[in-house]
């Protein structure tokens, strides 16, 4: 897209020790609703082997790149995803405490990226990825409402996650345009099927922890038919976005076309200042209001 405006953060941080007192987290942290937690444990149980993945992906294209600020958003993007996973890991070892699988439902979801494919696909699939859960951070937070249930410790977590994401959301695109020998076509393709395989496999995970929490097969349906409509209904939090998900289908796509969220601005300042996530994400939340 010729002359458009492309809209970026001013650095890509790595912020180390933070601390979101999972321990004080309820089982259903998400408005006391089974479904909404269930579907946000799913996809945070993705993300350590997700986190691994995208690193290999870029870092199977670093020796290719030549140009030094691409090499260090490359080191700035390691250092940032590699935190992601550590931070979801202590996440999951919650759900440990309260009977869920973890270890085997993480093996359903590593299995699900299927690393058999060329590096080229690798590449495309985290380019995918990325733009994906850089927009997972408007669909939560642009509108205040959205996310408004949730327990201050949790919406410290993906708030802070959320914003990460933005701050790196071109560095894999940058890689695949530089020096990753990925074709349009090719690029499609992987979104289309890694946009499926997220919201699939997040739903399918989901299901089997509803299931370990006791619920039966028609009290699951039920939640899982009001969770769908949540997220992809006439006014869905996913689909309130689908102008943006099909412009990432267009030739002249790019991740940087969207804004940066607002308050971003906000959040990194108390950030900087404290290096608390929650009350970063307080002040982040109370700048919305």
């Amino acid at each position: 897209m010729k002359n458009a405006t492309l809209y970026k953060t001013d650095e890509i941080a790595s912020r180390t020790n933070l601390e979101f007192h999972f321990d004080q987290v309820p089982k259903y942290w998400f408005g006391e609703d089974p479904f909404k937690t269930r579907f946000f444990d799913a996809l945070g149980l993705s993300f350590p082997d997700g986190e691994k993945f995208f690193i290999q992906s870029v870092k199977a294209f670093r020796d290719k790149v030549t140009d030094p600020k691409l090499l260090n958003d490359i080191s700035a993007f390691i250092k940032q995803e590699a935190q992601h996973g550590i931070i979801h890991n202590l996440m999951n070892e919650n759900l440990k405490k309260q009977n869920i699988p973890v270890k085997r439902l993480m093996g359903v979801l590593k299995n699900s990226l299927n690393y058999n494919k060329s590096l080229e696909f690798n590449l495309a699939v985290t380019v995918a990825y990325e733009h994906v859960t850089a927009l997972l951070a408007q669909c939560l937070f642009e509108d205040r409402q959205v996310f408004a249930e949730a327990d201050p410790r949790m919406q410290a977590l993906w708030i802070w996650h959320s914003i990460e994401e933005m701050e790196h959301r071109e560095v894999a695109f940058n890689v695949m345009k530089q020096v990753g020998n990925v074709d349009e076509e090719m690029r499609v393709i992987a979104f289309r099927k890694t946009f499926s395989l997220i919201f699939d496999s997040a739903l399918g995970v989901a299901n089997i922890m509803l299931r370990c929490d006791g619920f039966n097969h028609n009290e699951r349906k039920l939640m899982l038919d009001k969770g769908k409509d949540w997220l992809f209904g006439p006014k869905g939090i996913m689909s309130t976005k689908m102008p943006l998900i099909l412009n990432s289908l267009k030739e002249d796509f790019h991740p940087s076309l969207y804004p940066i969220i607002n308050h971003y601005d906000v959040w990194v300042k108390a950030i900087e200042e404290t290096n608390d996530p929650i009350y970063a994400a307080n002040k982040f939340w109370e700048a919305g209001l």
